[in-house]
């Protein structure tokens, strides 16, 4: 038999978590609210509330919308494929499009990250971030910014991110696999975000950001990029060392590797099955949003 915890103590905007066991079986304890209230009241109001106080009220309330883009993110379902316990799938698509376009998903996201380094001891703002690129393959569903990457051999996009060094993302860009990393990071680090990170100063990559692209984020945006390599790399190849063996990790930049990791484990991000780049980037917050949910409830608990 399958029970459902309490309602009232579970996560604003999530659905009960499933426990299993018979009539005699103990259900899971509840969360404690108070802390987590308090620390998710802004995040909460950002997404949830809408400011608009005119027309009739709304037949679906917000939670429920926010629980079937949640359950589409994380079971890689088609929108029309929604399970009837969720509002239509024309009315939970079109909250996903106005939380994208108005901003209120980019604000929410943002206030969690905030809320997940206080939690964690660190400032709300970065001073340091890592770079890097994931080609993902494409789908039969079309749309612009689809490429061929020849190093990866597939045909799909490029998901950018640049992270703190506890691996939250800062910003997100999503377009063709053929665009070079050192051109795709320079549509990632746009004014807006300099703007929005006014404590970054270092930035960490991999050898495919050196040369122009270190030029032009220390004179255009005045950050450092450093690339970590190995201590006396490559020496084995002239005899004078044995040729090292395993897994070797560089510094820092194993840390937006996991964040990748983290991201595959919503399905709906194994593929690229959206037709627009904008509604990727929406995914990747979707997706680092319910992980940092998961991180307020247990920091609360």
């Amino acid at each position: 038999m399958l029970g459902y915890a309490r309602r009232s103590t579970v996560v604003p905007w999530a659905r009960p978590i499933p426990y299993a066991g018979g009539l005699h079986a103990r259900a899971p304890q509840p969360v404690p609210i108070r802390p987590f209230r308090r620390r998710l009241a802004t995040a909460r109001a950002v997404l949830l509330e809408s400011p608009e106080r005119r027309g009739r009220p709304p037949k679906w309330p917000a939670r429920r919308v926010a629980d079937a883009v949640f359950y589409v993110l994380r079971s890689g379902c088609a929108w029309r494929m929604l399970p009837k316990e969720y509002p239509p799938w024309q009315t939970v698509y079109y909250h996903f499009w106005k939380w994208r376009r108005d901003g209120r998903l980019r604000q929410a996201h943002d206030r969690l990250r905030e809320e997940v380094r206080e939690a964690e001891g660190r400032k709300r703002d970065p001073s340091g971030a890592v770079i890097d690129s994931q080609a993902v393959k494409g789908t039969g569903v079309g749309g612009p910014e689809r490429g061929y990457d020849g190093a990866k051999r597939l045909s799909g996009r490029k998901r950018h991110l640049l992270v703190d060094t506890g691996g939250l993302v800062l910003g997100a860009s999503v377009h063709a696999a053929s665009l070079h990393d050192r051109e795709g990071a320079q549509r990632l680090l746009t004014d807006e975000l300099k703007e929005s990170l006014p404590q970054l100063e270092l930035l960490w990559a991999d050898g495919a950001y050196t040369g122009g692209f270190r030029r032009w984020a220390e004179e255009e945006r005045g950050w450092q990029v450093e690339v970590p390599r190995h201590r006396d790399r490559q020496l084995w190849r002239y005899g004078l060392e044995q040729k090292p063996r395993g897994f070797m990790i560089l510094p820092r930049r194993w840390v937006v590797e996991r964040t990748f990791a983290w991201l595959g484990q919503a399905r709906r991000l194994a593929k690229d099955y959206e037709r627009l780049p904008e509604n990727g980037v929406a995914m990747i917050l979707w997706a680092m949003s319910r992980i940092m949910l998961r991180r307020l409830v247990s920091a609360a608990g």
